[in-house]
């Protein structure tokens, strides 16, 4: 069934309620949003886009973004979401790659070259949503792509994971299943990019009648997240870990502001203990611990927030906690067989909300899904309980004199030190060994190399310390927070000396 009926049936039920607001304001009703898909997918038809065509959203978070998800689902076509921050290279990447047929934009001038452009405040976009004649959704089958969702291209180009209408149900029904409950009272906030999980997380939002709200920023500023937060009680939205510390270090945070918060939904990254400590300090029970790929859109494994609390084992604060309604997860070592209790191997996901592949990527799809299983790439690990660890994805451990050391072990360690603001480790290249760690650390005035390698020696095996500190000002991250090592390897490329 095509997702865009998600809407539909909303549109009946809660035709008058508000659907989207921009800031405090309201954009639509269910009733208008309903209106202006359908006539925005009634104006793809028009301009000859055919059912399947891919049409790219590179532009930041705007009322109009949801319209034009479930208006290019009701036309029988394909969003492409790209992230607003990418330079327009990467984006004509994207468009030639996915064989797009038309691009909407809020940087037109950017994208001047590519004859499909329509800037989302012209003309053009205006006569496309202009009422139509009745009009019909298309059909979907279940196997028929909704969404492709470009990966950060860490290891090279990204690849186009697709993500099919059974994937987008199967998400939103599992978002029902496991999440707090959510009805037409409820509020998404979207200070986190709507091209990415925040998108995603709309949809079941959108199917219990609940308002999805945009910053009128279009994206995250702590205060201006406050005010929304007296605005529109039974508030949740998604964050990245970065954004939670940001949010909870806020001086404008106050009662008022977190009674709002129904749940804080954290992903995207992983969450070092000692923030995820201090944030339920403040919150309570109101942070969601949430893993998932582009792969298997958000919805892997989750740590329910009543588990949370200032008692909270460390182990259980550092697991990704567990499976989710309808997915399968395995921990398997190279040959595909499952690792007992406590031992480290690959994560592997099955279930409905597993991508179909990769964009016209063979190579890709046979090496990430194999017997009916995605294989994460994730390094992993159960306990007797069921409950999932993750050490870090195998690309980044750091092997070292033929020892595997996991980076978030010792970020984790890092960041107890109380001047320690912010790092990350990655592995450098070294003759005898193999690679060495190095860490990435923003710290207060004061702390040095020598004090930080004390700290590391009393709590971790020494071969796993840091060989060398480089103090940055800031580390490097992507517009929903991630800390870019492919960044942090530059860095530490452009300093080194060259060899003679």
């Amino acid at each position: 069934m095509n997702i865009f009926q998600l809407l539909a049936q909303s549109a009946r039920t809660f035709a008058e309620r508000p659907a989207v607001c921009l800031g405090e304001k309201t954009f639509c009703t269910y009733a208008g949003l309903h209106d202006r898909s359908a006539a925005l997918a009634a104006g793809l038809r028009a301009r000859g886009v055919p059912p399947g065509g891919r049409v790219v959203i590179y532009m930041g978070n705007r009322a109009e973004y949801i319209e034009m998800l479930f208006g290019i689902w009701a036309a029988g076509c394909v969003a492409v979401p790209v992230n607003a921050k990418l330079h327009p290279s990467e984006v004509d990447y994207v468009l030639a790659n996915s064989g797009a047929e038309l691009l909407f934009t809020d940087q037109p001038a950017a994208m001047a070259s590519y004859a499909g452009t329509v800037g989302v405040e012209s003309p053009d976009y205006a006569a496309l949503i202009a009422a139509p004649a009745p009009f019909t959704p298309a059909v979907a089958a279940p196997e028929d792509p909704a969404w492709i969702f470009y990966t950060s291209g860490t290891t090279g180009r990204p690849k186009g994971a697709v993500l099919t209408h059974r994937n987008l149900w199967a998400m939103t029904l599992s978002f029902l299943a496991d999440i707090c409950p959510v009805t037409e009272a409820s509020a998404a906030l979207h200070p986190a990019p709507l091209s990415h999980a925040a998108g995603l997380f709309a949809l079941p939002f959108v199917r219990r009648g609940a308002v999805n709200v945009v910053p009128a920023s279009g994206g995250f500023d702590p205060g201006e997240l406050v005010a929304l937060l007296h605005r529109f009680p039974r508030a949740s939205f998604f964050t990245a870990p970065t954004m939670l510390n940001r949010l909870v270090a806020c001086p404008a945070l106050d009662d008022r502001a977190m009674s709002g918060i129904d749940l804080v939904f954290c992903g995207g990254a992983p969450i070092y203990v000692e923030d995820l400590r201090h944030a339920l300090k403040l919150l309570g029970p109101r942070i969601w611990i949430g893993y998932g790929q582009g792969e298997a859109p958000c919805t892997i494994s989750y740590l329910p927030p009543h588990l949370l609390g200032p008692d909270t084992p460390e182990a259980l604060l550092g697991s990704v906690g567990i499976a989710r309604s309808g997915v399968a997860v395995r921990v398997v070592d190279e040959t595909g067989t499952d690792c007992p209790p406590d031992v480290l191997g690959e994560v592997i996901v099955a279930g409905d909300v597993v991508m179909a592949g990769y964009w016209q990527n063979s190579e890709a799809t046979a090496s990430a899904l194999r017997d009916g299983w995605l294989w994460t790439g994730d390094i992993g690990s159960f306990d007797a309980q069921r409950v999932l660890t993750l050490k870090d994805r195998s690309k980044d451990v750091i092997i070292s004199g033929g020892s595997n050391i996991y980076p978030r072990e010792v970020e984790e360690v890092l960041l107890r030190h109380p001047g320690v603001t912010e790092t990350n480790v990655i592995g450098r290249p070294h003759p005898d060994w193999g690679e060495e760690v190095i860490a990435f650390v923003v710290a207060d005035p004061g702390v040095t190399a020598e004090a930080l390698d004390r700290f590391c020696l009393d709590r971790i095996a020494r071969f796993k310390r840091p060989k060398d500190y480089r103090f940055v000002p800031s580390l490097p991250k992507s517009s929903y927070g991630k800390i870019l090592k492919t960044e942090l390897r530059r860095m530490l490329a452009e300093t080194e000396p060259t060899p003679q």
